[in-house]
């Protein structure tokens, strides 16, 4: 504890950090406060509605809690950040797959800031398909008397679709205003406190139904909080696991210095995937839910209608592991590797450069990722067997799935970024031993 207290004392001893710090609470809290400012032309007191058929659906479950409750209060932010995070994700693969973006990829900093420029557009068209799209859910699920000017208005429709288009905008801009001034990455900041904005709900919401339903009381509690300990521990293993490839730089005298001679380690990622695999299989896994208004096809979607069962979570790991091979095989190019490597004067002890060197890049990242894939496909399905097992449906998302990996990923992050801090200032660490490595701190 004495430590703890140590640690703390250092970081705001550290006036940059310490700004840093204050000004990323301060976009935080007006981000949590946004999202219960409710859409102008709705009676806030009509929506106990929509919030009880949120928590009861996984879809729109799993996007209340990325938006931290605003999806159910009918906020100015209900949206969130995930227009902005799907547009990221259509950019990315253009990149990969037209030359034009692949151009803009290679052009520096002028060409992040056109690629940023084109994900701005992208998440506008975005919105302008979400928001009315929502506003249909919000007319399904309140009573008419929600509505203040009635609930075939257009004017109302206009109005609250702009204000969401306006509030995504808002948020993304809080986002990168944290990136630049703040601490951490401020897109995934604001996601993970959206998520943790929903655990003390949930944790009462399981409390409650332990204690009020005798459903084992405080002994059933605690065994659940060591099992999300130790599912915490596996994910932060899986989020940090590498296989360290030695490389052998050529020796160069320069005049007087010598250059290279030294053996250093390119750290291949388990699971370089992320968290993408999950967010496609779970997209895809909803696809099915379409075809239930035929009445040929109503048999088939309904045994992907329930998130628990057997075939939907098994058809889920599948569409993980087959989209964690897909991921890294775009992101991860071992034949640009190898190139970089021949260019740089580097080999792989016992291996030819060149084409021998990407052989065995790509064979080693095969043989990696087909454990990081199950054990991603694992993390996937643990908030089903959470509920099957008892626990309540807002608890168990913290189980496992898209929400844990990305807590694990951005806590690792930031807290990587507060240390790198502290020991620039000759500080200790936030550790006793060894140091904190984020995603990308190898």
């Amino acid at each position: 504890m004495k430590k703890l207290i140590e640690t703390i004392k250092n970081i705001f001893k550290i006036e940059e950090l310490r700004k840093r710090i204050l000004y990323t609470l301060g976009l935080i809290l007006i981000y949590r406060l946004g999202s219960f400012v409710t859409l102008p032309g709705i009676n806030p007191e009509a929506l106990a509605n929509l919030q009880s058929q949120v928590e009861g659906n996984g879809l729109l479950g799993l996007l209340n809690l990325f938006s931290g409750g605003a999806f159910s209060n009918a906020s100015i932010f209900a949206l969130g950040i995930m227009p902005y995070i799907s547009a990221s994700i259509v950019i990315q693969l253009l990149g990969i797959l037209v030359p034009y973006f692949q151009k803009l990829q290679r052009e520096g900093e002028s060409g992040r800031r056109k690629l940023n420029q084109w994900t701005r557009y992208l998440t506008i068209l975005v919105l302008l398909l979400q928001g009315p799209a929502y506003l249909v859910n919000l007319h399904a699920q309140l009573p008419d008397a929600a509505f203040v000017l009635g609930p075939s208005s257009i004017l109302f429709t206009v109005t609250a679709t702009i204000v969401m288009i306006a509030g995504t905008m808002f948020v993304m801009w809080l986002g990168e205003k944290i990136t630049d001034k703040g601490i951490g990455n401020g897109v995934s900041l604001i996601i993970m406190v959206g998520i943790i904005a929903r655990l003390p709900h949930a944790l009462l919401a399981e409390v409650n139904t332990r204690f009020t339903e005798a459903t084992g009381g405080a002994v059933a509690l605690i065994v659940e909080l060591f099992l999300l300990f130790v599912v915490f521990a596996a994910t932060i293993a899986l989020v940090q696991a590498v296989r360290k490839i030695p490389v052998q730089y050529a020796k160069r005298i320069v005049g007087n210095k010598q250059y290279g001679g030294v053996r250093q380690y390119i750290p291949l990622k388990v699971n370089s995937a992320g968290v993408m695999p999950i967010i496609f299989a779970q997209a895809l896994m909803f696809i099915p839910l379409f075809f239930e208004r035929f009445e040929t096809t109503r048999g088939f979607a309904s045994v992907f209608a329930d998130y628990t069962g057997f075939w939907y979570n098994f058809v889920f790991a599948l569409l993980v592991i087959a989209f964690t091979y897909f991921y890294t095989a775009i992101t991860v190019n071992p034949m640009m590797m190898a190139e970089d490597m021949k260019r740089n004067g580097g080999f792989i002890p016992g291996v030819k450069p060149g084409k021998k060197t990407s052989d065995y890049l790509d064979t080693i990242m095969s043989r990696i990722t087909l454990p990081g894939s199950i054990f991603l496909a694992i993390v996937a399905i643990l908030p089903a067997f959470a509920t099957k097992a008892g626990i309540n449906n807002q608890f168990a998302l913290f189980y496992g799935g898209t929400s844990l990996l990305i807590l694990v990923g951005v806590i690792l992050d930031t807290l990587q970024q507060i240390e790198s801090y502290l020991l620039l200032r000759h500080y200790d660490g936030l550790m006793k031993t060894g140091r904190i490595k984020g995603r990308s701190g190898y």
